[in-house]
């Protein structure tokens, strides 16, 4: 296999197959020592994250497959904490998309004057782009269109998507007595039709999820979502 990309949390490679192997990693973002999944810097390393992270994707990927769902999800060797996936071509250099049920984090930073921490937010979902010299800058709809990085339609299907993969994640959170308060996802464009597919991970890395107003780490997020 070619080795393709070297990220933060994860490693590409070119199966040469028609498909590829994402290698997970135990880094995870956030700043200082401190993890958050809104950062666009590697914060910290937890010894297992990687395996857990997979662990937690997996059983989300096929959560969202069974529902009809598109994803590059192939299948996934937990053992060698790698995931085989279809290739997928990313919007511009590569978007993300969060969608927000309680004003934490990124946008309490952002939007504080009008709202206080904590408060519900009603799925309210915001496209970043995936650009860390400017910080991940937000980015409108009419923006994404005029730079040609994807049509106002394909916002409308990206959202639309996000809002039932998040409350997907949600309702399995709220299983096990967890409250999710925001999700990233990343999406592209999949297959010779180019339809729009989740593609990455869904994994405690990548959002906030709390139990009794306790936020839970990555680590104990997967124990607690995979045990019995």
């Amino acid at each position: 296999m070619k080795s393709v990309y070297q990220g933060k949390t994860k490693d590409v490679f070119d199966l040469e197959n028609g498909t590829y192997l994402l290698k997970f990693k135990d880094e995870v973002t956030g700043v200082d020592g401190v993890f958050d999944p809104g950062a666009n810097t590697v914060g910290l390393t937890m010894e297992g994250a990687g395996e857990a992270g997979l662990k937690l994707t997996k059983f989300f990927f096929e959560k969202i497959n069974e529902a009809g769902i598109a994803t590059h999800y192939v299948d996934a060797d937990i053992s060698n904490r790698t995931m085989t996936v279809l290739p997928a071509e990313v919007f511009g250099e590569g978007v993300e998309v969060i969608c927000r049920y309680r004003a934490v984090g990124s946008f309490i930073r952002r939007y504080g004057k009008y709202a206080k921490d904590g408060d519900r937010l009603d799925a309210y979902v915001e496209v970043t782009l995936k650009d860390d010299d400017r910080n991940d800058p937000l980015i409108t709809d009419e923006a994404l269109e005029m730079l040609g990085i994807m049509t106002k339609k394909e916002y409308e299907i990206l959202a639309d998507m996000t809002r039932k993969i998040a409350a997907i994640v949600k309702d399995e959170l709220s299983q096990k007595g967890l409250e999710l308060y925001d999700i990233k996802f990343e999406f592209g464009r999949v297959g010779e039709d180019k339809h729009i597919a989740l593609i990455d991970e869904i994994s405690g890395g990548n959002m906030r999820a709390y139990k009794d107003g306790e936020y839970v780490e990555p680590l104990k997020l997967e124990k607690i979502m995979l045990e019995g």
